[in-house]
């Protein structure tokens, strides 16, 4: 029998309160439904669980699989979409899935060590631009995933709150504008909107056979190809210098490798940043400040 652990428990009663508890509760059931229906054994839940519960499993052939559930079925459901879209580009293999059940059975990434195990950041980011060069392929045109300026949603959102009531925001005004102006730039001037994953980070590229490496986690974002590379320039930011220097460094192989601007992608990250801090505000945190300094750490590269 699977036992949920307490941390995660507590978890989704932050996120959900008491049907997130009640889910959650209710996960063993769940899981001995999919190890009948999928035909596998179950094996241990990962350990550094947060929003879904995910647990290794073996299958009949003796294959490791992966078994993800989710109290926020709608996202999986994009998640296993962008997963299918993006087979035999470097993604992981979706194995099968259930919608209202809220469950995907993915394939195992073996050894699955992540991209953040290369310490040499050079290594890393050019390991990083071969995954990506892969991935990207024209979105849907009758679509399921958010646009860009949905995703950008919060930034407005920050500015009608604080409009309204006619005080103060707490956000460096010149900050919101300018991330407001470089998005109204970017998405009026993207030429093509692709399927993007939406969180390409170290933590979301895994070991996968000899020299292969692939992809999991998408979001599932349509919009402008130079997004993609932001989340992986926002992680491990001072491996080998200070983060300036990193983040020039990073921007510039990308550019040169995947045929990008680099003009475009600094930009992106100084609306990025400005999301941060909005999501920082809306979740209830003060430490907004992180995210004007993501800001205007790219606005330096602009310069």
């Amino acid at each position: 029998m699977i036992v949920i652990p307490d941390t995660f428990i507590k978890r989704m009663h932050e996120l959900h309160g008491k049907q997130g508890v009640a889910w959650a509760e209710a996960l063993p059931g769940l899981i001995a439904d999919c190890a009948s229906r999928f035909d596998f054994i179950p094996e241990a839940p990962f350990s550094d669980l947060s929003y879904n519960f995910v647990i290794r499993v073996k299958r009949s052939n003796g294959k490791p699989a992966v078994l993800k559930s989710s109290f926020r079925k709608d996202e999986l459901s994009r998640e296993v979409s962008v997963l299918r879209a993006y087979e035999g580009r470097g993604a992981i293999h979706v194995l099968d899935a259930d919608d209202e059940w809220g469950v995907a059975l993915l394939e195992g990434a073996d050894p699955g060590t992540p991209l953040s195990s290369i310490e040499d950041d050079a290594r890393a980011t050019g390991l990083f631009c071969e995954v990506f060069r892969r991935l990207h392929l024209p979105a849907p045109t009758s679509s399921r995933y958010p646009s860009m300026r949905e995703h950008f949603a919060a930034i407005e959102r920050y500015r009608e709150r604080f409009n309204d009531v006619n005080i103060a925001g707490p956000l460096p005004k010149n900050w919101v504008e300018n991330a407001e102006e470089c998005l109204s730039y970017l998405i009026s001037t993207t030429s093509e909107n692709l399927l993007l994953h939406g969180d390409l980070h170290h933590e979301n590229i895994l070991r996968h056979g000899e020299e292969q490496w692939a992809v999991i986690d998408p979001k599932g974002i349509m919009g402008d190809i130079h997004f993609d590379t932001i989340q992986y320039l926002l992680n491990y930011e001072d491996r080998g210098g200070d983060c300036e220097q990193v983040l020039r460094s990073r921007i510039a192989i990308i550019a040169d490798r995947l045929d990008l601007d680099p003009h475009r992608i600094a930009m992106w990250g100084v609306a990025r940043g400005v999301l941060e801090a909005c999501w920082t505000i809306e979740n209830g945190g003060t430490d907004w400040y992180r995210g004007i300094q993501i800001t205007e750490r790219f606005a330096k590269c602009l310069h």
